[in-house]
């Protein structure tokens, strides 16, 4: 059987809502995402026996099982067979504790590869359900595009898509790992929560204004200092380049900025690389 590379997009949170803490210890999620065209890519090539993980521009975590076996088990658990050789490479454009599900997109991009390979007939909402075995943002990256995310982030609708538009995505150089500001959040005492149902308008109005309006997440209140000062800076220097609004995506602490067109949204991306290494120029999808 031949190898198959599939590519594994970024997610941008447009809008972020915690409603409350739900008694399995997960949390009750209202969220509107967006896939972006900056992307990792996965390549599945079956061997004769075992599953080995490679990664190109990033270094794997030893002595444990990856998402990525997990996922692939659970996969072939669910055709009720044995899990053949495999050799998952991802290469890695998208930055680690980010906010912007590279981790998930992965895993997802991996089960589309394996439906591809091994059970083409398998429904998407099958392949959503394995993938919440494994992590709550999985099951919107197997689907992609622009959706309504709520539940832990599994119970999707799709959404219009929105207005094709230049985004600005810039990491400062921290990591925040999600666990950590999940344990930082009380969902009663959020000042400021998002207008999903004034997103939801904004989005069929077809509008890329309206939608920069909207854009809003919760976790932006829960940051620690240092890196709520970052966030801010870099929120400023966008709109002063000229983004029609900037908002954290998921957990952060990653920036992005929505542009109205591609030559102020490159000039933003040339000031801000400057001082921020990790910052990428990227296509709503």
């Amino acid at each position: 059987m031949h190898s198959l590379t599939v590519e594994a997009p970024a997610k941008l949170n447009l809008t972020l809502d915690i409603l409350r803490r739900r008694p399995d210890g997960y949390h009750e999620m209202r969220m509107v995402m967006g896939s972006i065209s900056l992307c990792d890519r996965v390549t599945v090539e079956p061997v004769d026996d075992g599953f080995v993980l490679r990664a190109r521009g990033v270094t794997l975590p030893s002595g444990r099982v990856t998402m990525e076996q997990r996922a692939a088990e659970a996969f072939f658990t669910a055709l009720h067979r044995p899990m053949p050789g495999l050799v998952v490479t991802l290469e890695k454009q998208i930055p680690a504790y980010a906010g912007l599900g590279g981790g998930s997109s992965d895993v997802a991009a991996l089960l589309r590869a394996l439906r591809q390979l091994y059970a083409p007939e398998m429904p998407t909402a099958e392949l959503e359900r394995i993938g919440l075995q494994v992590g709550s943002d999985v099951p919107y990256c197997v689907r992609g595009g622009t959706c309504l995310a709520e539940g832990r982030g599994e119970i999707l609708t799709d959404l219009p898509s929105l207005p094709p538009c230049p985004v600005v995505v810039c990491k400062p150089d921290i990591d925040l790992p999600t666990a950590q500001l999940f344990a930082r959040v009380r969902p009663e005492s959020i000042s400021r929560r998002p207008d999903t149902q004034g997103m939801l308008r904004a989005m069929s109005s077809g509008s890329l204004e309206a939608v920069a309006r909207q854009l809003c997440n919760v976790f932006e209140e829960v940051l620690p200092a240092p890196a709520e000062a970052e966030v801010r800076t870099i929120k400023r220097q966008m709109m002063e380049q000229g983004a029609l609004n900037a908002a954290m995506s998921g957990s952060g602490p990653t920036v992005f900025g929505l542009f109205s067109d591609s030559e102020t949204a490159r000039r933003a991306f040339e000031a801000l690389q400057k001082d921020y290494r990790q910052t990428f120029l990227a296509q709503i999808l």
